[in-house]
């Protein structure tokens, strides 16, 4: 009885609460205009951090859950160097053969050679093709093995081999970006594109990467043998060195690759790595770290707006109060208790703040999906912990602004209550 007593209560309570909604429906919308903007503001923020975060998993994850990364730079989070990153030594061929060699850990190694590295990364090149021009390809020489710890798959044709390799072929396998732009509607096996002067043979094509932020800098790869690149390019000294861990030995790989490393260069004990090594895991890391940040400003200004929303409701419940004095010295004249007062309110506080929760996250749902409409490149999805989340922080704030206009409201004297005019 007392389990269908409280339920009775609680659907007239609402119903009340709903009828108090529609006959001051501007009053209302008013009221919860706060917590509608901040319920808006945190869906529509953590649907870009979260579809960012999936996004950087799937491309990080591409590049291989078991590859370390080793530059004299950390890879990661891009940041201003410093001078002492500036003039920092690059890793050498030698570097790369001797972790090959005493690395036990590492099934496999290989490494990328390049010109000097950037501010913003590798400088592009020009390639051309019969009148085409691509003016920001990125043109690498490579071990055979590269593919195998790039994690990447052969498109059309194949990838270079050893021989070509230790015999200096002129040959290239270019990204899915470059064979867009030249080879479009043609087969490019066999075609000889011009890249930054020097004439190449195309021998293979490789699928289409998966880009962050719109960011499709692998597509336009054009990777040659790296004795090739060394003969074109006698002067060039900055390495990237990829290393394959085996099953289970990512950490013991990790810890073997620096201490070689920093005997390799003398450091000290005391001396801080003047490389970095990176992995997938790391790099998320690193990016989850920046992104909490944002998340931080996220949490402050929806609390701007909840508060702001919630100091609305309670000067809006106290009103009602004024407004329903006779209501309530009748309610408890005919038996009313201070409870089932205190309920009626808070239920009404809640109702209010909650329908603007609800409206806040359709809001917020149609702000990411036309995001994710217009800029495709900008991924954007609604979790369901967000969704969860910004309704209860909003039903919250109506529970706890609305306690003391319900108390209030409670602690009438039936009787003055009557005689309220």
């Amino acid at each position: 009885m007392k389990r269908s007593y409280r339920h009775r209560l609680v659907r007239e309570n609402l119903m009340l609460a709903l009828d108090t909604l529609r006959t001051h429906k501007f009053r209302s919308f008013l009221t919860v205009l706060g917590v509608l903007i901040g319920t808006t503001t945190v869906i529509a923020v953590t649907s870009l951090i979260a579809g960012l975060d999936r996004q950087l998993v799937d491309v990080a994850e591409q590049f291989g859950t078991h590859t370390l990364w080793v530059f004299k730079l950390q890879v990661g989070a891009p940041h201003a160097l410093t001078r002492e990153e500036r003039l920092r030594k690059p890793l050498s061929y030698e570097d790369a053969i001797a972790i090959r060699e005493q690395v036990h850990s590492a099934e496999a190694v290989s490494f990328e050679l390049f010109r000097e590295m950037g501010d913003f990364g590798l400088p592009p090149v020009t390639a051309r093709y019969r009148g085409k021009d691509m003016p920001d390809a990125l043109f690498v020489g490579v071990t055979a093995n590269h593919l195998q710890l790039l994690n990447a798959t052969v498109d059309v044709g194949r990838f270079f081999t050893d021989v070509e390799d230790q015999h200096r072929r002129d040959v290239a396998v270019i990204g899915n970006g470059v064979r867009e732009r030249f080879f479009e509607h043609a087969d490019p096996i066999g075609k000889t594109i011009l890249v930054d002067g020097h004439s190449l043979e195309v021998v293979g094509t490789l699928t289409k990467f998966k880009s962050f932020l719109g960011d499709d800098q692998n597509d336009k790869a054009i990777m040659m043998p790296y004795y090739s690149f060394k003969k074109l390019y006698p002067e060039a000294k900055d390495h990237f060195i990829c290393v394959l861990a085996r099953e289970g030995k990512m950490d013991e790989a990790k810890d073997e690759v620096s201490g070689l490393l920093r005997r390799r260069r003398h450091l000290k004990a005391s001396d801080e790595d003047n490389f970095g090594i990176a992995s997938a895991d790391s790099v998320i890391t690193q990016f989850r770290q920046v992104i909490s940040t944002v998340a931080l400003v996220m949490v402050v200004i929806s609390s701007i707006g909840l508060l702001v929303g919630g100091i609305g409701v309670m000067n809006i419940m106290l009103v009602s109060v004024t407004e329903r004095t006779r209501e309530i010295g009748v309610r408890k004249a005919v038996g009313a208790r201070r409870r089932d007062i205190i309920w009626q309110f808070l239920l009404e506080a809640m109702t209010l703040t909650g329908l603007g929760g609800v409206i806040g996250i359709l809001i917020g749902w149609l702000i990411s999906a036309t995001i994710r409409a217009l800029v495709p490149s900008l991924p954007s999805t609604v979790p369901l912990w967000a969704v969860v989340t910004g309704f209860s922080v909003a039903v919250s704030v109506g529970l706890i602004f609305g306690i003391w206009p319900a108390v209030k409201a409670a602690r009438l004297d039936p009787i003055a209550a009557l005689r309220y005019e």
